[in-house]
């Protein structure tokens, strides 16, 4: 069994949204392992707050099946693809990291360049797993987040999901 770490993120019917997410997450994969939910400003465009969190579960799918499975996850929150990358999400999931696989081909892209560049994902995923090392710089994801500028992009906890 492989262990995965994928980001969950909504800015809007959030609550809703990511709720959708974790049970048809859950119903895929099973049992799931859930960091706090965190409140951030929408990054690269005007819109509402994001809620965000990490998420882990095992699975023997191959990357390119769990990012299939996200897609189908993306279609059933009524996500529209055509509004391009800076815009707002009623769901948004990525395949994180995969184990310590390091892999660059569409459409898996893994470890994802969010985990290091965006407070929303690396303070989840440091909660959630603090001794995880990173497959390339080989680090530990508390180790990133502590000499993360964490003001660059503040977070606030408002809760967890369940």
């Amino acid at each position: 069994m492989t262990t995965v770490y994928v980001g969950l993120g909504s800015n809007i019917d959030p609550e809703d949204n990511l709720h959708l997410g974790v049970c048809e997450l859950r119903a895929r994969y099973g049992e799931l392992q859930l960091s706090a939910v965190y409140r951030s400003r929408a990054v690269g465009f005007e819109g509402q707050d994001f809620l965000n969190l990490v998420a882990s579960f095992e699975t023997d799918s191959s990357p390119a099946a769990v990012c299939k499975e996200i897609e189908l996850i993306h279609t059933l929150s009524g996500r529209d693809r055509n509004d391009g990358k800076w815009a707002s999400r009623s769901l948004d999931i990525d395949l994180l990291l995969y184990d310590d696989l390091v892999v660059d081909e569409k459409p898996v892209r893994i470890p994802r360049n969010d985990v290091l560049e965006y407070s929303f994902v690396l303070r989840p995923l440091a909660e959630l797993a603090p001794d995880l090392r990173h497959p390339v710089t080989g680090r530990t994801m508390l180790e990133h987040w502590q000499e993360f500028d964490a003001s660059t992009h503040p977070l606030e906890v408002v809760g967890v999901m369940l």
